[in-house]
């Protein structure tokens, strides 16, 4: 079996998420921000250079210093100190026509500069150079001056700034925004982790493999349960069903987000989940459909948050009632042969214990004359074991009672199809011959007829006796359940006989025979 190598929980994988998006979205802001403004930067610094060149150049004193020296000097060299220390920049130089310095705010024995654009084009410009090993920014401008009515170049002043000065400023500025950013960073994480507790505490703790494997533990459940299984909210609306639901509602498949009482009208399940009360093995009615219904209240911090319903067919579970009382009945016709095959055995040892071996041997004869009688027509001619199993039981049953149990010597039945099963040959045959018992209990003459073929496309059974019959205004009702001429708390055999025959598709048919007595008839498809 292959073992995951990493198996990190929902809180981790949050916070782990959280922090790269996080850290993706502070870094590119960060990278995004430090080139807009290095860019801003190197802009600001080259129009303020270009623009300080500008105004001084307009200045008189600079303008008369390059052609005079002495007090018009020392007043130019004043203003371009005051400028250079408003301006922040890190060097203003005056420069001639030939480019030779005329006035600097440095003392740096420099005497001569490289001619300016400004000198040789007569613009302003600004450029990027080299000074003592440092990168500046250099903007210049011509000094103009009217002579006989046109303007004339005479000098230009150029202003340097360091750019490394313009960097180290955008580097504080981004030390500051690195602070933020952690900041940013470490409320991230916070707000993570109290995220991952409530997700953790909506999930009860659970991680999500393991949400997902009970999720599917519990399809799997649902669709193994054979009842129908019913969820809503607190609204009332369905949140869950499974197919046996769907399929005892004649849905043609489980639906949700709809009112219960849409999907079981009639159940009234709403006032129950509004007075919060259980139902046990409560009986309602859907559809003209009977269940057998249970509800449990779902709560959650002491509050209702919605039902759970289950139910069965009540129609199924009679079905399994009857099936286990027919079994019951098949059990006590084998005890009372057993009975009575031990009584005529008790008899037949006190005859030999007195010495009457004559009628001791009579009796055998006479028992053996009829059993073997009987059980030749049993096992030559019916080889289907249910149905010989059956006829036993009924054949002992018939003896105990003192009632003549005749297997017609015509009844010839082979091995039946898999869809009659055991419990609807209990139920049709044990019924019938057991009604026909009663129906000659109280007569001289007490004799049961039983008749089985299966040539043809149908399994004939029909069950004779010499009773009564059934009077014609009873015909269609002898079949009603709970309808009984032998008192209260009877009429089901008939009734059970009848729907165990509508099962296996086939038919029952009733008659009287002329010298009394009633014929029950039972037409079985041998095909599905």
């Amino acid at each position: 079996m292959v073992k995951k190598r990493f198996n990190f929980s929902l809180q981790t994988k949050i916070m782990g998420l959280i922090a790269v998006l996080l850290m993706f979205v502070i870094g590119v802001l960060t990278v995004t921000f430090a080139v807009q403004q290095t860019k801003e930067g190197q802009k600001q610094a080259e129009q303020l250079a270009v623009q300080t060149a500008r105004t001084i150049s307009y200045m008189p004193p600079v303008k008369e210093s390059i052609q005079t020296k002495g007090n018009r000097m020392k007043e130019a060299q004043e203003v371009i100190e005051q400028m250079k220390e408003q301006t922040g920049a890190y060097a203003i130089y005056v420069l001639n026509e030939k480019g030779e310095i005329k006035t600097t705010s440095e003392n740096s024995g420099k005497t001569r500069l490289t001619p300016s654009r400004a000198i040789l084009f007569g613009g302003s410009h600004v450029s990027g150079t080299k000074e003592d090993d440092r990168k500046v920014i250099r903007g210049s401008a011509p000094i103009m001056q009217e002579h006989k009515g046109h303007s004339q170049i005479i000098g230009s002043v150029s202003v340097d700034f360091l750019q490394n000065e313009t960097e180290q400023g955008i580097k504080d500025h981004l030390r500051d925004l690195s602070y933020m950013a952690v900041l940013v960073l470490l409320l991230g994480f916070g707000g993570a982790a109290a995220l991952a507790k409530s997700i953790r505490k909506d999930t009860l703790g659970l991680e999500p493999q393991e949400i997902a494997s009970l999720y599917r533990e519990r399809n799997a459940m649902l669709r193994a349960i054979k009842e129908g299984i019913i969820a809503t909210n607190r609204e009332g609306v369905v949140t869950m069903m499974n197919v046996s639901a769907a399929e005892m509602l004649k849905l043609p498949e489980p639906v949700i987000h709809c009112p219960i009482d849409e999907v079981m009208p009639g159940a009234e399940l709403m006032s129950v989940l509004h007075q919060e009360k259980m139902l046990l093995n409560q009986e309602v009615c859907v559809n003209d459909q009977v269940f057998i219904l249970n509800t449990k209240i779902m709560t959650q911090g002491g509050q209702a948050y919605g039902i759970v319903v289950s139910f069965r067919e009540k129609t199924e579970l009679k079905k399994l009632i009857d099936a286990l009382t027919e079994v019951r009945k098949y059990s006590e016709d084998l005890r009372a042969q057993t009975h009575e095959f031990s009584n005529k055995l008790y008899a037949i040892l006190g005859l030999l214990e007195l010495g009457e071996f004559e009628e001791a041997i009579d009796l055998i004869k006479e028992e053996y004359a009829i059993q073997n009688e009987q059980h030749d027509i049993l096992f030559q001619n019916i080889h289907s074991q249910q149905v010989q199993a059956i006829l036993l039981g009924k054949m002992g049953k018939a003896s105990e009672k003192k009632v003549k149990l005749f297997i017609d010597e015509n009844s010839t039945l082979e091995p039946l199809p898999e869809h009659i099963g055991l419990s609807h040959l209990i139920t049709i045959i044990g019924n019938l011959i057991d009604n026909a018992f009663e129906a000659v209990a109280d007569k001289k003459m007490r004799q049961v007829s039983f008749f089985i073929t299966d040539i043809g496309h149908d399994i004939v059974i029909e069950v004779s006796d010499t009773g009564d019959g059934v009077p014609l205004d009873k015909m269609d009702t002898v079949f009603q359940r709970g309808y009984s001429s032998k008192g209260m708390k009877r009429g089901y055999g008939l009734a059970n006989v009848k729907e165990s025959v509508n099962e296996v598709n086939g038919w029952v048919e009733l008659t009287n025979q002329k010298n009394g007595g009633a014929v029950f008839t039972v037409f079985i498809p041998k095909e599905k």
